[in-house]
């Protein structure tokens, strides 16, 4: 039997893509690498299979379930322009996805 204490804690990365297209994808996963293969063999979700390929821009490692959702549900109300400034590392738009976490 496994001791709960000693169990870690699950991980969750929030990510977004580049498509073919143009347009960006933002997701969530505990497997970041996995659901990239996924996203690239056109298994990942309807909207990258139809703009592939596709290429990582930004992720986000080491938050718990909750505070990943509320990150990727912020970051997907953002207008363009504000995800390419995420994109960039401007200093004002982290702060503000760094205050749902």
């Amino acid at each position: 039997m496994v001791d709960e204490s000693q169990k870690t804690p699950k991980t969750y990365c929030i990510y977004i893509l580049s498509c073919a297209d143009g347009s960006f994808y933002t997701g969530m996963t505990c497997d970041l690498e996995r659901r990239l293969a996924e996203h690239q063999a056109g298994r990942g979700a309807r909207w990258t299979k139809r703009r592939l390929p596709v290429e990582l821009i930004f992720s986000l490692n080491g938050l718990t379930y909750h505070s990943a959702l509320k990150v990727e549900r912020y970051i997907k109300s953002l207008c363009r322009a504000r995800k390419e400034a995420l994109v960039e590392g401007e200093p004002g738009i982290l702060a503000l996805v760094e205050k749902r976490i």
